[in-house]
C-alpha cells in the first residue's frame, strides 16, 4: 500500500474527534515531530462535540481538508460514527480497510505468531447502513454486493499478500446462506485469483471463520472479506492480540487514505490519560509507510515494539499504570 516518496513536505489532515480520540493524537502527533520529516498538520472537526457544537458532525470544510491532504489522521468518534468517519470512507472513495492483527510482546496474546491483515471492503454491504425507516411491523436493511466493488477489494487483498510476502489469501463469506450476494463475492474471488497462481487460497464462512480465529489463528497470513463481517472479525483480532489499544488500521482509496485506531472513544475513560495510544502510533506507522517514508516508518515501529517489550512504562489495559503521554515519551526517548 506503500508510494515511493515524493516530497519534503506532507501535508497531513489531523481530526482527533471525541473522547480519548484527543489523547491518542496527541501522543501520537508527539512521536511523529521526532522523526526527521517535515509534516504540516491542518486540523479539523468532527464527532459528537462538533455536531453539538456546530450542528454538523462532519463539517464541509473537515472535508476539504482532509481531500486536500496527503494523508489523514483520525482519532475516534462517538455516537456519530455512522455520520463521520463512514461518510468519509463514501465521500472520498476509501474502498479498503486494512486491519492488521499481530502479536506484541508482554499483552496477553493469545499465541506469539499471530500476524495477518484483514482487508475489508469499505464501501457497500450491510455496514453502509443502507435501511429503511422502520414501521410497527418491523425494519428493512438492503445489503448490497456489486462485481466492481468485490472484484477491486480482492484484488487488492491479493496484490497486497504478493508485495508483502505473504503465501496465503483467505476470503470470509456465508456464501451457503446468501447464495447470490456472498455467493457472488466467493465466485469472485476465485475468479480474480486465477490472476495471483504463486498466491494460495481458501474459503470459510464466517461463523467457521470466527472459530478458526481462536483455535488456529497463526494460519491466517491475508483475510479478505466483506464489509460488516470485516469489522466484526477485526474486533475478534483485536481480542486475540491484546485488546483494541493495540489494533491499527487504514482506509485506502484511490484519491486519499485515512489511517486510525480500531478503538473508539472510549468516553469512560476519556480525559483521564489512561488511553493506549499504540494503536493510534501503529496507524502512524502505517500513514508513514503509504506516503512513502519507508524507513522512518521502521524507526516508529521499532521504537514501539522496544516499548513494549521493556514492558515498563504501559497502560492499564496492559497491565501497567502509565499515562497516554508517558507511553508516547518512552516512544520518542527510543527515536
Amino acid at each position: 500500500m506503500s508510494t515511493s516518496k515524493t516530497k519534503d513536505k506532507y501535508q497531513i489532515a489531523v481530526v482527533p474527534g471525541d473522547g480519548i480520540g484527543k489523547e491518542v493524537m496527541e501522543a501520537a502527533i508527539f512521536v511523529l515531530d521526532a522523526l526527521d520529516i517535515d509534516f504540516d498538520y491542518v486540523y479539523g472537526e468532527a464527532g459528537d462535540e462538533c455536531l453539538e457544537k456546530t450542528g454538523t458532525a462532519l463539517p464541509g470544510e473537515t472535508l476539504d481538508i482532509i481531500r486536500n491532504a496527503d494523508a489523514c489522521l483520525f482519532g475516534a468518534a462517538g455516537e456519530t460514527a455512522a455520520d463521520v468517519i463512514v461518510k468519509i470512507r463514501q465521500e472520498m472513495k476509501m474502498f479498503a480497510n486494512l486491519r492488521p492483527v499481530k502479536a506484541y510482546p508482554n499483552t496477553n496474546a493469545l499465541s506469539e505468531n499471530i500476524d495477518f491483515m484483514i482487508v475489508r471492503e469499505n464501501t457497500e454491504g450491510m455496514y453502509i447502513a443502507d435501511e429503511e425507516e422502520y414501521t410497527d411491523e418491523g425494519a428493512v436493511a438492503r445489503r448490497i454486493i456489486t462485481r466492481e466493488a468485490e472484484s477491486r477489494i480482492i484484488d487488492f487483498a491479493f496484490n497486497y499478500a504478493r508485495e508483502n510476502d505473504k503465501s496465503k489469501v483467505t476470503a470470509v463469506h456465508k456464501a451457503n446462506v446468501l447464495k447470490k450476494s456472498d455467493g457472488l463475492f466467493k465466485e469472485i474471488f476465485y475468479e480474480v485469483a486465477k490472476d495471483y497462481p504463486d498466491i494460495a487460497t481458501e474459503d470459510f464462512y464466517v461463523d467457521a471463520t470466527a472459530m478458526y480465529l481462536i483455535t488456529q489463528p497463526e494460519s491466517f497470513e491475508v483475510i479478505v472479506t466483506t464489509n460488516l463481517f470485516g469489522d466484526i472479525l477485526s474486533d475478534e483480532g483485536a481480542g486475540l492480540v491484546g485488546g483494541l489499544g493495540l489494533i491499527p488500521s487504514a482506509n485506502i482509496g484511490l484519491d486519499g487514505a485515512l489511517f486510525e485506531p480500531v478503538h473508539g472513544s472510549a468516553p469512560d475513560i476519556a480525559g483521564q490519560g489512561k488511553a493506549n495510544p499504540i494503536a493510534m502510533m501503529l496507524s502512524s506507522v502505517m500513514m508513514l509507510r503509504y506516503i512513502g517514508e519507508n524507513e522512518a516508518a521502521d524507526k516508529l515501529d521499532a521504537a514501539i515494539l522496544k516499548v513494549l517489550n521493556d514492558a515498563n512504562i504501559l497502560t492499564g489495559d496492559l497491565g501497567g499504570n502509565a499515562s497516554t503521554m508517558e507511553v508516547a515519551q518512552a516512544v520518542k526517548d527510543y527515536l
